[in-house]
């Protein structure tokens, strides 16, 4: 069996947390996470079961949603409200109109510096080891891109904000930013992954119900539907033996330089291929051993 598993993770567990419980109330010993949320974060955290392992890079390149909790006037050293409180200001005085009108320098590529408080290495030692051991480095930006900020309910000091945008957005980042473009600062009051590609909030299990015995394969998702909106090459029984060992493949010619899955006649993922001379090349290829 294998596939993935779209959790609705609780708060105040890490996402290394619910794998480690899954891996033993499932008695699965090959369980990872596709896309970290913070303890303070709940929402959708899909996790990858058996050898989709071998999938949770591309699902966690998918664009992601965000409902996020902003608080103003109040910065804390974790840019969340997990932190120490390092500055409050009032901020009675800003509008909506006002946070309206500084979203959009946020909108599209943008460079944003990861807090200190994050799983980032730099000179080999991991950013939030650094920052408990009271250390404060210059990070280097990275270019994330932001789709949509839209305000969903206003009720200052704080607002809700629908966020969609990149993997690797540090939306903890993003209230502080905003924050200091405010000019009261401000901080990351609570978090909700709504969405994370094909993989929604609506569908997803509660940990509890996961773990709560009977049959949890029930809420398996198969690899080709947790990738449903990727391209897709159905092969015959010879493309199958051809792909499986490792060859190209050229009934259907590549459009683009997408990745595509490459389908059984039942259905089943045989490989992910990559767009290669005008051939499919097999990039990862699964067995019926999977």
């Amino acid at each position: 069996m294998w596939g993935f598993l779209n959790v609705n993770k609780p708060q105040g567990m890490t996402s290394h947390d619910v794998v480690a419980k899954v891996r033993r109330g499932l008695g699965v010993k090959k369980v990872g996470h596709a896309g970290t949320l913070d303890p303070m974060a709940t929402g959708v955290l899909v996790l990858c079961i058996g050898a989709a392992t071998r999938l949770s890079e591309y699902v966690m390149e998918s664009i992601k949603r965000y409902q996020a909790q902003v608080h103003l006037g109040v910065t804390t050293d974790t840019y969340d409200a997990e932190g120490v409180v390092q500055s409050e200001r009032a901020a009675t005085g800003i509008t909506r109109e006002d946070v309206e009108r500084h979203l959009a320098a946020f909108l599209g590529e943008i460079e944003q510096i990861p807090p200190m408080y994050s799983a980032i290495k730099q000179g080999g030692r991991k950013l939030y080891k650094l920052a408990r051991s009271g250390h404060t480095v210059e990070r280097e930006a990275r270019m994330v891109t932001i789709e949509r900020l839209e305000i969903r309910d206003w009720s200052l000091p704080q607002f809700t904000l629908e966020v969609v945008c990149s993997a690797g957005t540090y939306i903890r980042s993003l209230a502080y930013d905003l924050g200091e473009a405010l000019g009261v600062g401000a901080h990351l009051a609570g978090l909700v992954r709504v969405s994370s590609g094909s993989f929604h909030l609506d569908n997803a299990v509660a940990l509890d119900t996961l773990l709560a015995g009977g049959d949890w394969q029930q809420h398996l998702i198969p690899p080709e539907v947790g990738l449903n909106d990727w391209p897709r090459v159905y092969l015959d029984a010879v493309g199958v033996e051809a792909v499986q060992h490792g060859r190209s493949y050229g009934d259907e010619k590549p459009a683009g330089d997408r990745l595509a899955l490459a389908l059984a006649p039942d259905g089943e993922l045989v490989a992910v291929l990559k767009p290669d001379a005008g051939r499919w090349q097999p990039e990862k290829v699964f067995s019926a051993q999977n």
